[in-house]
């Protein structure tokens, strides 16, 4: 194997480029580069990445995936979806507020006051249900015995 023609590739230090025109050649050659990768990345791993490089002059460069029309759709989309779950927390706010004003205005009944009932009322309540059940005691007798007579005899008009 004969020798080598050329030096081949080599480290170079990393340092200012001290020749103006030769830093603005690097970093358009640079910026190109990084592009590629940043595209290649985007390829191969499919995910979204912006770079944004300013130069000396301030001129600034952008390289963005998905393009920004896209990525303002999508901002523009998660921002929709994000009023509308404000809309729908204030319409359950409004609604469990109005509900407790319905609640606060109603007519309370006497067993939902049962804190407040003393010994007499107590007293008098249980006598209630007593003679409440008596009654519904004695009706149902009532309903068994009309049931069971009613099964037993065929009605007078059943020849007919």
């Amino acid at each position: 194997m004969e020798g080598k023609k050329t030096a081949g590739r080599q480290k170079i230090p990393l340092e200012k480029i001290e020749k103006e025109v030769a830093r603005y050649a690097s970093f358009s050659k640079r910026r190109l580069i990084l592009y590629k990768k940043a595209s290649e990345l985007v390829r191969e791993c499919d995910v979204d990445l912006g770079i944004f490089i300013s130069s000396q002059t301030s001129k600034p460069y952008s390289f963005v995936h998905p393009t920004t029309n896209k990525a303002r759709n999508k901002v523009i989309q998660i921002n929709d979806r994000l009023n509308e779950f404000d809309a729908r927390e204030e319409v359950a706010k409004k609604k469990i507020c109005s509900m407790d004003q319905m609640n606060e205005a109603r007519v309370r009944g006497w067993w939902e006051a049962r804190d407040q009932f003393n010994a007499e009322d107590i007293t008098k309540f249980k006598e209630w249900l007593n003679t409440t059940e008596g009654f519904l005691n004695v009706q149902l007798k009532q309903l068994e015995n009309g049931a069971l007579s009613s099964v037993q005899s065929p009605p007078e008009d059943a020849d007919n």
